[in-house]
């Protein structure tokens, strides 16, 4: 998608949306634009069946966000025995809910545990078995959660119906966190399972995909595998974040915040506790794209993300910088959607964006 078209959608969203009385904003000398307090509908682009969907999603979180914190009460005496059961209270919990039922009920396939050199895994295969073509294929899949939680959960949601349409087997890492863990554990445990996987697949065989944190973790793997000298793998998915430092320096950044009611909070704040207090963002290695040698060398990458998602600065810049550097890159954005859309398997927009991915994949890999 034409990046002046992105740029219009944006100050569309922020001007367009406010009410029929056009309101004055203005711009000073460096840049900035004060824009006054607007409303902003669904989109009209969005179907009935979406519209539904989404505000179920919404009453049931709004319910459950509630009833979790009297089932899993966080543990007053925090240690490693009791915040494993909190843990395993809070997974059990998800199992319960519609997103992970709906998932389950629409797309059939058989979770395996593994681990693979020493790395926990869940290895999703379909029901009816993997297709052919991809017998010789595999995904890795990097779950969402600001590298803070996703695991065994939300991950499951992200594999399950790319396990099941593509007919293909898809491995689930659950990759160590922040806070117990830091920078470059999750890239070390990535490498870790993609280098036991190279002795079954070949490179080009294997895909690797991740949703938010994930999709970031996905670039960030890329640019380790290189550090390791290791083959890359033959196609990437970067889904709902990319390959930028995580500061709210763009405009869908601040446009999303601000549309929420998030101003001034600074979302890299919620990465501190893997990133560090601290952290070193002129390091590729945690930044990719502060190196055109690392993006250049990047495999054809998939880039996903929906107008209302606050990193959608993010994706696109990430998808213009490897187009500027002769990758081979596709970018798809949803309408009228928030961060990580495809966690509600109800949508048909989320439908839509699982066999985009699929089919990438089966393009790309031998």
């Amino acid at each position: 998608m034409n990046n002046k078209i992105l740029t219009l959608i944006l100050l569309l969203i922020i001007f367009g949306a406010c009410s029929s009385k056009f309101q004055k904003y203005r711009v000073t000398e460096d840049g900035t634009i004060h824009v006054p307090a607007y409303i902003l509908p669904e989109s009209s682009f969005l179907s009935d069946a979406s519209r539904a969907a989404i505000k179920r999603q919404r009453e049931e979180e709004k319910k459950r966000s509630k009833e979790e914190a009297v089932v899993c009460p966080y543990p007053e005496n925090p240690n490693e025995e009791t915040i494993k059961a909190f843990e395993a209270c809070n997974r059990a919990y998800f199992y319960t809910s519609s997103l992970y039922r709906n998932a389950l009920d629409r797309y059939h396939v058989t979770i395996e545990i593994d681990t693979i050199n020493g790395v926990y895994t869940e290895v999703f295969t379909p029901t009816e078995g993997i297709k052919e073509e991809n017998r010789d294929r595999v995904l890795i899949s990097l779950h969402s959660g600001a590298f803070l939680y996703g695991s065994r959960t939300s991950s499951r949601v992200e594999s399950i119906p790319i396990a099941s349409i593509g007919g293909i087997k898809v491995i689930s890492i659950d990759y160590r966190m922040g806070p117990k863990h830091q920078f470059p554990a999750a890239s070390e445990d990535v490498a870790a399972v993609y280098k036991a996987l190279l002795k079954e697949y070949k490179p080009e065989n294997i895909g690797i995909y991740g949703y938010a944190a994930g999709g970031t973790l996905t670039t960030q793997a890329l640019a380790w595998f290189q550090k390791e000298n290791l083959p890359l793998p033959g196609a990437a998915g970067i889904i709902c974040m990319a390959a930028a430092e995580p500061r709210p320096k763009t405009d869908s950044m601040y446009m999303v915040s601000a549309t929420l009611g998030h101003e001034g909070i600074a979302p890299f704040t919620v990465f501190e506790p893997y990133y560090g207090a601290n952290p070193d963002f002129e390091n590729p290695l945690l930044v990719p794209l502060k190196s055109k040698e690392i993006m250049a060398n990047f495999p054809p990458s998939l880039l996903i993300v929906s107008t209302r998602d606050f990193h959608l600065s993010s994706v696109v810049h990430t998808h213009s910088q490897l187009i500027k550097l002769g990758v081979e890159a596709e970018l798809h954005v949803w309408e009228g959607l928030g961060h990580v859309f495809l966690a509600n398997t109800e949508l048909q927009e989320s439908r839509d964006a699982y066999k985009v991915i699929v089919n990438f994949f089966k393009k790309h890999l031998d």
